[in-house]
């Protein structure tokens, strides 16, 4: 707090325990800078110093933020932004006299250009690559953004894509200031200039970030008054789970969000109800979360070998697949193992949250081993023959592997489950050496296209996402079709004809659509949960 007592100016008195919100960060925090925002840490940090052309709004639609306007051509193609007049970046020591300059729609090619240089090795180019015109060499062509004037932006894509807004809305779009990446370098990752609610204070690593009051904040509420209304935030770095629940109940932290078995037992029945002895103390919110858990089955022989190569064999057999399905009581699962907080996945891949979600135009599987036990028997497999199989997973997903372990084993497939580190894991699924495999997809944006994207043979991990090398070519025409469609009602069908192909197919297993749960103080006002599971605090106040 004697840090704190420096986030003022000297028109206001210094911030006191009602004008800061404090939450804690366990997971590591590796920059500042939106060009590397690839993670949730990274991606709260920096949406508190930042912003972009487009932002989501309540219902996760892409809206205006620093653009007042856009415009998108009929073929799709040219999208028009012009930008919100009097916005500033920060003040900072970058530019003449340490005041924030305005910012133009040249700042806005500087920054995209930025994460598609490799020079800046931003884990963001994504966003662009293959969607923006380009040159031969895969560089961006000098007309995939043009700054028209000062207040005037255009961005070209080599064809429509419809979910394009919402990429817009991440943080790798954030702009940033030139001046400020010219004098820091990689530096700039902790010494970071936007135009946000929130400026940069201090980042002594591991221990502490602050941020403080942006004055010239940009946005105002409804009634007039300056955002935002809290004087500063200070993040902690708690790694440990148990204390960082205990900080909160003792009240040093504002918000928690997410969490673990153990509190979760401790403060939830099995239902998902509040237990009565923390009934009133604290706020629960619990919202639909753009998350969708999942096994893998890989379908793609050309890296497995030994025994997992044995077993891809026989995952290749869809009856074997749709077995695996069946065989497993998600509903039960969810009650016994997460106090009911997600959805059964009882559909498709795609997760609740989204328009093209429907159990009854895609419809998935329920439980019935009976069924289970008949695909079995048909591909080959029973008492003198079972299936054995391998669940590469992780040490907090082992818990969910042995319940399902012990189903499989009712309808009499063998299943062993190898517990990796995270980063082996990561690194057997998308290389392809495992045959059956737990992931999760946590979208990037809420379009159901991200979550199909999964399934899309040109996609084929590890340069994308798909990583069971999913390949059906009626599938691939209704991925592209559904791209190019910009009327709504005849995307979303596409997009549920796809899920349908999924379900079908079975390259994966949809245990459940996540669900998020946030726990505020009882002073904390205006803080709301969101499928993206962001944080925004230009609204928050404590009283």
């Amino acid at each position: 707090m004697l840090l704190l007592a420096g986030c003022h100016d000297a028109a206001r008195p210094a911030a006191d325990e009602r004008r800061v919100f404090r939450y804690n960060q366990p997971e590591a925090l590796s920059s500042l800078d939106p060009a590397f925002a690839r993670n949730q840490a990274n991606s709260w940090a920096v949406s508190q110093l930042f912003n972009g052309l487009m932002e989501l709004d309540s219902t996760l639609l892409p809206v205006p933020a620093l653009a007042r306007r856009y415009s998108i051509s009929p073929d799709g193609r040219l999208y028009t932004f012009v930008l919100r007049p009097g916005v500033r970046f920060h003040d900072s020591d970058v530019f003449a006299g340490g005041k924030g300059r305005a910012v133009t729609a040249a700042d806005f090619v500087y920054s995209f250009r930025r994460i598609l240089d490799a020079a800046t090795a931003s884990s963001g180019g994504w966003i662009f690559r293959g969607k923006v015109l380009e040159k031969p060499d895969g560089n961006p062509s000098d007309t995939a953004f043009v700054a028209v004037n000062d207040s005037t932006l255009r961005i070209h894509l080599k064809e429509p894509f419809i979910p394009f807004l919402g990429i817009l809305t991440m943080p790798y779009a954030y702009v940033v200031p030139h001046e400020a990446v010219a004098k820091y370098g990689k530096d700039f990752r902790e010494h970071p200039v936007g135009t946000g609610p929130f400026q940069f204070k201090l980042w002594d690593e591991g221990n502490v970030l602050l941020y403080e009051r942006n004055p010239g904040y940009w946005r105002t509420d409804r009634q007039g008054n300056k955002l935002p209304y809290l004087d500063a935030v200070a993040v902690s770095f708690l790694p440990d789970r148990k204390t960082e629940f205990l900080t909160f109940m003792q009240g040093k932290l504002d918000f928690l969000s997410g969490i673990r078995a153990g509190s979760r037992d401790l403060i939830m029945h099995p239902d998902g109800t509040i237990r009565d002895d923390f009934k009133g103390k604290f706020t629960v919110q619990k919202a639909p979360y753009l998350n969708t858990e999942y096994l893998g089955f890989q379908l793609d022989s050309a890296n497995l070998t030994g025994e997992q190569a044995i077993q891809g064999r026989a995952l290749r057999d869809k009856r074997v697949r749709q077995a695996l399905n069946y065989a497993l009581n998600k509903p039960e699962m969810l009650t016994y193992l997460l106090n009911r907080v997600g959805h059964a996945g009882t559909s498709g891949f795609v997760p609740t949250a989204l328009p093209s979600f429907s159990e009854k135009e895609v419809p998935g599987y329920t439980y019935q081993p009976q069924k289970a036990r008949q695909l079995l028997r048909a591909a080959g497999y029973g008492p003198q023959h079972p299936l054995r199989l391998r669940l590469s997973t992780v040490l907090e997903r082992k818990e969910i592997g042995e319940y399902l372990q012990k189903q499989w084993a009712d309808v009499g497939a063998q299943v062993q489950i190898d517990i990796n580190q995270s980063a082996a894991q990561q690194d057997l699924v998308d290389n392809g050496r495992v045959a059956f495999f737990a992931k999760s997809w946590l979208g990037d944006y809420p379009d159901a296209e991200n979550y199909l994207a999964l399934f899309y043979s040109p996609n084929f991990s590890p340069a994308g996402p798909d990583k069971t090398h999913f390949k059906n070519a009626a599938y691939d025409k209704l991925y592209d079709e559904a791209r190019r469609t910009q009327d709504v009602a005849k995307r979303t069908a596409l997009y549920q004809a796809m899920d349908r192909i999924v379900v079908e197919e079975s390259p994966v297993i949809s245990l459940y659509y996540d669900e998020v749960v946030r726990l505020t103080q009882n002073n904390v006002r205006g803080l709301t949960p969101n499928p993206m599971n962001q944080l925004l605090l230009e609204r928050v106040r404590k009283e």
